[in-house]
């Protein structure tokens, strides 16, 4: 096992969201210190910071001052620049480790990480710039007929950087959207329902997952999370199965989330097509630090220090809510319709259509 820290140790987080503001949070309920690495000034997380360190990500001399100052450094989201996490090694340990991003950072890259471990996916083709679209429009949809989605290898969240075709007439528009960009042209997949599986392995090796929720996304966006999803238990075995063959395979330390698409057959069989891996605590975890024993953030800062992992039963059955843009201005109606509603907000003061400003959660007794 590797080295425990002790309270009062310092965790260095790299990113200043609101995933960074709860990691915080959750260090300081451990007695542990947080520094926050952000290029934003106003970022949130550094309302909850015992240090704050605001500058570019290729900022050689920032970075190395807020990694000597940690004892330990994780991240709140996979796009920090490579280059920056090798500054920040040099001086203290990063996790989870830097090959966990770059196979998350390019959607080609993480497709063929999850092909080499024999994991399913659906139908795909990879495409190296607007020259080779058409040729890998026609090779899928001689596979899998119908709607495909082009996204961009990089750089792509919450139904960012993606397009629809329906057709052939639509790849002149897409050849020009896509421009000299990879990218990946996925099938649409017809699912039954999105679920999410949130894993977390200790430094140790040792791991524990959370009940998957029913994840509803509307325009790219995640919306709402219901807890548990009505799967079956090898459903659940399955998706469990997948996470910790990803974990062992990046010898992962933290949360990993990985997101599935539910395919049911007319036989009323069930399976589990692999759509994405976030090396991070996840959105559709949020629910874990109301409805658990030990949420998602906590399980991470303890997985990161070395400490032991905590317990990812859940007390109650859990409706999460994203609150985007204005919809957080509605705090106080939001809290006198249901007294008993947990809300979380992120502190972000630029209000934007689509922004995630804040969740609510919502439970409700398990059924004895």
């Amino acid at each position: 096992m590797g080295n425990i820290l002790p309270p009062g140790s310092v965790v260095g987080i790299v990113g200043g969201g609101q995933l960074g503001r709860m990691l915080a949070t959750a260090a300081a309920r451990l007695g542990l210190r947080a520094s926050i690495f952000e290029p934003q000034k106003d970022a949130p997380a550094f309302d909850a910071a015992a240090f704050r360190h605001c500058a570019p990500y290729d900022d050689a001399s920032a970075l190395e001052t807020f990694a000597q100052e940690a004892d330990v450094v994780t991240l709140e989201f996979e796009n920090v620049p490579v280059s920056a996490l090798e500054i920040i090694e040099r001086y203290t340990p990063v996790f989870p480790p830097r090959q966990a991003l770059q196979v998350a950072q390019d959607r080609i890259a993480e497709k063929a990480f999850i092909t080499s471990l024999g994991l399913p996916l659906g139908a795909y083709e990879p495409v190296e710039g607007a020259d080779a679209l058409g040729e890998a429009y026609a090779r899928l949809v001689a596979r899998a007929p119908g709607t495909a989605y082009l996204k961009r290898a990089r750089h792509g969240y919450d139904g960012k950087g993606q397009m629809r075709l329906v057709s052939a007439d639509d790849i002149p528009a897409a050849e020009s959207w896509l421009g000299a960009e990879t990218a990946v042209l996925e099938a649409a997949v017809p699912f039954a329902m999105e679920i999410s599986m949130l894993a977390v392995r200790g430094a140790d090796g040792a791991m524990a997952f959370y009940d998957p929720p029913h994840n509803t996304h509307a325009e790219g966006i995640l919306r709402e999370c219901l807890v548990p999803a009505p799967i079956s238990a090898a459903t659940r075995t399955q998706a469990e199965n997948y996470a910790r063959r990803i974990a062992e395979a990046l010898d992962y330390v933290g949360v990993l989330a990985i997101e599935l698409f539910l395919v049911r057959e007319a036989d009323g069989n069930e399976h589990l097509l692999l759509n994405e891996i976030a090396p991070r605590v996840h959105n559709s975890g949020h629910w874990t630090a109301d409805t658990c024993t030990v949420g998602q953030f906590e399980n991470h800062i303890r997985a990161v220090a070395g400490w032991p992992l905590g317990s990812t039963a859940r007390h109650s059955e859990a409706r999460m809510v994203n609150l985007l843009g204005h919809e957080a201005l509605e705090w106080r109606t939001l809290l006198t319709d249901n007294p008993a509603r947990m809300l979380t907000l992120y502190g972000k003061s630029d209000v934007r259509s689509g922004r995630k400003m804040g969740h609510y959660v919502d439970l409700s007794p398990l059924v004895k």
